[in-house]
């Protein structure tokens, strides 16, 4: 009767919470999983940085070069979180706070999905878009917001259609101010200057703490996912005072 009374016990109580218990470890394995790739908006979590350890000067910026506040956003072109981060909270912060000179945004290349790496072959890749994106500010420093804004708008799914060479070139041309054949050429011409210098943007967020996108540093906090703009504005305002 004991061990009758025991082997009830056990299926009755102890095998749901194993179960129960099985549920949370997978659930907690693929959270970690997928940390430190694309983060979720409300994954950041803030870290103790400073911008002065920023090169802010090396990459594609929009506003006063001098500006007060300076934020400096880590993005790839293929995150869904960046285009939501760029749709929404950027452009906000240049809306508010960048036209009337009070904020500089430096764009800062972190990309990581990249199908060109695995395959030279498939052009089809955050980091071809990174590069047109630098040879845009190479030609046109002025435009390059326009083109930025524009491919956010663009952007799909990962690898879903846009982002290919073909995609890229065709949207390039569409925007007022540039001359697409001009990029053309400079992508061909200095594609291996303009991946040394995304390749060192990266590496410059990853010594700073940085393992995903997008992220950002204002002042001395570093936050990471698609923040809200309150979360940046109240940075921004800090910083003002």
């Amino acid at each position: 009767m004991e061990t009758n009374a025991q082997g009830s016990f056990m299926e009755r109580y102890l095998t749901p919470i194993a179960v129960v218990l099985g549920c949370v470890i997978i659930a907690v394995a693929i959270a970690f999983g997928q940390g430190g790739t694309k983060n979720a908006p409300n994954d950041g979590q803030a870290m103790a940085v400073d911008i002065k350890d920023v090169d802010t000067d090396s990459s594609p910026y929009v506003g006063e070069k001098n500006a007060p506040v300076v934020m400096a956003v880590w993005y790839d072109y293929q995150c869904p979180f960046c285009k939501q981060f760029e749709l929404g909270t950027t452009a906000e912060v240049y809306e508010n706070y960048v036209k009337d000179g009070k904020v500089k945004i430096v764009f800062k290349d972190f990309q990581f999905l990249d199908e060109y790496s695995k395959n030279p072959e498939r052009m089809e890749d955050s980091m071809t878009a990174a590069v047109f994106g630098r040879a845009v500010w190479d030609a046109y420093p002025d435009r390059f917001y326009d083109w930025f804004r524009a491919m956010a708008e663009a952007q799909d799914d990962e690898f879903d259609g846009f982002g290919d060479y073909a995609s890229i070139e065709a949207l390039t041309r569409t925007i007022s101010g540039i001359d697409g054949d001009r990029v053309i050429k400079l992508v061909s011409d200095k594609r291996a200057e303009y991946e040394a210098a995304i390749a060192a943007d990266r590496a410059e967020g990853q010594a700073l703490g940085i393992n995903g996108t997008p992220s950002l540093i204002i002042g001395t906090t570093l936050l990471s996912g698609a923040q809200p703009y309150d979360a940046v504005k109240a940075l921004i305002d800090a910083e003002l005072k």
